[in-house]
Parts: structure tokens; sequence; C-alpha cells
């Protein structure tokens, strides 16, 4: 089934999230950005519609948890995740990524 994408989670930050929000929300999608305990006040993080805190301090403990993403894009209802080039590397320990809904 094909539905229409309204929410996209942003998994990145600083410029490159601003830049990837900036261009989602002159389409008309609503934004959420990620951010680790340490970016809670990074700009990506303020500029965003929606904010979602993933803990940690290092990305290691945040922003490359591939779980802890899709979990935020649950949390917010999000209907899609932009990659980042950091974030879509797979860390040890990490699940595979997914593609399936839900």
């Amino acid at each position: 089934m094909n539905r229409p994408i309204d929410t996209l989670l942003v998994a990145n930050r600083g410029e490159i999230a601003c830049r990837v929000m900036r261009t989602a929300k002159a389409v008309g999608l609503t934004t959420v950005a990620v951010h680790s305990a340490i970016d809670a006040s990074a700009r990506h993080a303020r500029e965003a519609d929606i904010r979602i805190d993933l803990g940690g301090a290092k990305p290691a403990e945040s922003y490359l948890r591939i779980d802890k993403l899709i979990e935020a894009a649950k949390a917010s209802g999000a209907q899609a995740i932009h990659p980042a080039t950091a974030s879509s590397r797979r860390t040890p320990g990490s699940p595979a990524p997914s593609n399936r809904p839900g």
C-alpha cells in the first residue's frame, strides 16, 4: 500500500540536517530531529518541528544506534528516515537496517 509521507526523521546533525529539514519543510513535511543528550540545544534540534532525545553523549550511544533511530521514527510518527553518511554505517552490535514498515 502506498501512502504519502508527511513526517520525515532526519538521522543526522549539524548543517546537513538543517539543509535537509529546510528542504523538507519547503515541500510541506513535518521534520523530526534526533539528538544526543549533549546536542539537545543544537541548531538542528531547535529548527525541527519534533525533537527526539536519543540519550547518550557519544555518537555510538545515540546517532549510530539504528535501533534507537527506528524507535524514534515510530515514536514520532515519521513514515521515512533520511539517512546520514555517519548514521548509515553499521556499527558492531547494531541490528541490520530494515525496510519493513512498523
